[in-house]
């Protein structure tokens, strides 16, 4: 069996590393298998009450359980299907329900620590960093949030203001030197995607 092409997309939060996930993904479902981690799947379950949840630093390393994401990641690349959990943002909680995940030939792991973590991007093929404006990023988490999300817009600021700001200059930011492709402005880059893409299909063949 061939070993699969393993993709990571890193960036802040609402920089848009969903949508050029999905662009990849769109782009090459016609020739090639392809699937998508996301890290925000791997959440830790919490057993504390729901408005103890709300308070949780959820940009930090410690938030995710990691050896389970790489089992999985590594369970795909021997060709075996995983059942990956799902998170669900509107309780702060993994859900109770799995998803199927069948092995592909492109793995697409998209999500805030794909590059700041070292076994993470050991596994990855192509390291991609999307690199969007901090109030580009802050609007479109105040518009996804809201819309998507069922928050309230002070808890939005005050999670942005204490947690995500500090924890991106912390974290993510410096990851970015990780990065073999960087695109700013995520999908509105339509050269730098063009480009990755053309990479991925020199790959793939």
């Amino acid at each position: 069996m061939k070993k699969p092409l393993i993709i990571g997309i890193a960036g802040g939060s609402s920089s848009g590393k969903t949508s050029v996930a999905k662009i990849i993904y769109d782009h090459f479902n016609n020739d090639a298998s392809v699937t998508i981690v996301r890290e925000d799947d791997y959440y830790k379950f919490q057993t504390i009450p729901f408005e103890e949840r709300k308070k949780t630093n959820y940009d930090h390393p410690f938030a995710f359980d990691f050896d389970l994401m790489y089992k999985h990641i590594d369970d795909l690349v021997a060709g075996k299907p995983i059942e990956k959990p799902i998170y669900d943002y509107t309780i702060h909680n993994r859900s109770d329900k799995t998803e199927t995940v069948n092995p592909a030939d492109v793995i697409i792991i998209e999500g805030l620590f794909v590059l700041e973590e070292k076994a993470t991007r050991d596994r990855l093929d192509i390291k991609v960093f999307v690199d969007t404006p901090s109030d580009v990023r802050l609007t479109r988490r105040l518009i996804r949030d809201i819309k998507e999300r069922g928050r309230d817009l002070d808890n939005i600021i005050d999670q942005y203001l204490t947690t995500v700001r500090v924890m991106h200059e912390e974290f993510i930011e410096p990851s970015k030197k990780y990065a073999n492709v960087i695109i700013p402005e995520g999908r509105s880059n339509d050269v730098g995607i063009d480009l990755l893409i053309t990479k991925i299909h020199s790959i793939i063949g």
